[in-house]
């Protein structure tokens, strides 16, 4: 009993020492963290996360619904997307066919209205909001530099390096380690610091590389430029123009510090999140008013460096089937996909994606998706 007892109280020293060392080194985040993702049953980040963090809310306006096609839903899944759905846990899937609903099914308990996160599929919307603020003033161009509203960064680093993931920022994107940047401003309660302190390491504008910092930083830079939160500014710009049918949710790093991730986090749901990818294929233009400048809308949606064929500004690229494709994409297979030659938009939001096939650019899944969409058509 003695030693048993001497074990506990071992246990409970080392269990105080380590939560100490935490809080010494400023990384009790990690306590979040354990709390809100492993204590809920969870191993890493999931679909429904947002109600145990801080939100902003998106406010919309009135509802623009999406007209439905006179072949909703008389087609089938095929048996190769119903696998896929039942082993990644598809929570709805939407074909948009020439601005119509063609095919639409929800799982589990969600439903039209269901809320769930969209992870970096966040940074094409951010990337819009880009556009937004160099179409009404607040930012010069694509090329204006980040210094000019922080100025302890390099002047050679742009607002267009941090959209088209070209910054060259010490940014440590890692997924998997508890102590890196990544995990940091995902459960961390004050995160500017943190991207003030980044570090032009490599010469900006040269080369892709994905660094989820990028799009947390054009947030600070686009909420200085505006005077405006992000939230406000999203549903003032898109949230509401586009007629979307529930309010959103961004998340928030704390309260006090009221800063949006903008690298991840809008909470909403299928048929809202598709309006980007109509907005986008119309350049733009939304039922015929111009929302968004057109040549930003063209610039976004095409590579900027040839070695990267796979990213423009704030959108990834593919041409899967020969065909121009543009997509947001989510860490757990959240995806809105574009094939504009076609009037065609996927939409998949799940608990889990696959993993890239050698010399593939997306995870497995995102080809299955776009395959067997074209395969629904063809039956």
């Amino acid at each position: 009993m003695k030693i048993f007892k001497r074990i506990l109280i071992s246990l409970f020293l080392l269990l105080g020492l380590g939560v100490a060392l935490l809080y010494i080194f400023d990384a009790d985040y990690i306590l979040k963290g354990v709390r809100i993702i492993y204590l809920k049953g969870y191993t890493s980040v999931y679909i429904d996360d947002y109600p145990h963090f801080e939100n902003r809310k998106i406010e919309s306006g009135k509802t623009q619904e999406w007209p439905i096609h006179k072949n909703y839903n008389k087609i089938s899944a095929t048996k190769k997307l119903q696998e896929t759905h039942k082993e990644l846990g598809t929570i709805a899937f939407l074909i948009i066919k020439n601005d119509s609903i063609w095919y639409e099914n929800y799982a589990e308990d969600y439903g039209k209205m269901a809320k769930t996160n969209s992870f970096s599929m966040a940074k094409s919307i951010t990337s819009a909001l880009l556009g937004k603020a160099i179409q009404d003033g607040y930012i010069k161009n694509l090329n204006q530099p980040v210094a000019d509203f922080f100025p302890q960064f390099d002047n050679r680093l742009s607002v267009g390096d941090l959209s088209s993931m070209a910054s060259g920022l010490n940014w440590d994107e890692n997924y998997y380690n508890p102590f890196s940047m990544t995990a940091r401003i995902y459960l961390d309660d004050d995160i500017r610091e943190l991207l003030l302190s980044l570090k032009v390491v490599e010469k900006p504008g040269e080369e892709f590389k994905y660094l989820s910092g990028n799009t947390a930083l054009l947030a600070m830079v686009i909420e200085k430029a505006t005077q405006k939160k992000l939230s406000n500014y999203l549903s003032e710009s898109f949230w509401k123009p586009l007629g979307m049918q529930t309010s959103a949710l961004w998340q928030l790093d704390s309260k006090k510090s009221g800063l949006e991730k903008a690298y991840c986090c809008i909470a909403s749901n299928a048929r809202d999140f598709a309006k980007f990818g109509k907005l986008y294929s119309h350049f733009g233009n939304w039922n015929g008013k111009q929302l968004l400048d057109s040549s930003f809308v063209k610039k976004s949606i095409e590579p900027r460096f040839k070695e990267s064929p796979q990213y423009g500004y704030g959108f990834w690229l593919s041409n899967f089937k020969n065909k121009k494709i543009f997509s947001m994409r989510g860490i757990l297979g959240q995806y809105v996909i574009s094939i504009p030659e076609d009037d065609l938009i996927i939409v998949r939001l799940g608990h889990k994606r696959q993993t890239r096939p050698e010399g593939k650019t997306f995870p497995a899944d995102f080809y299955t998706y776009i395959e067997e969409s074209y395969k629904m058509f063809q039956n």
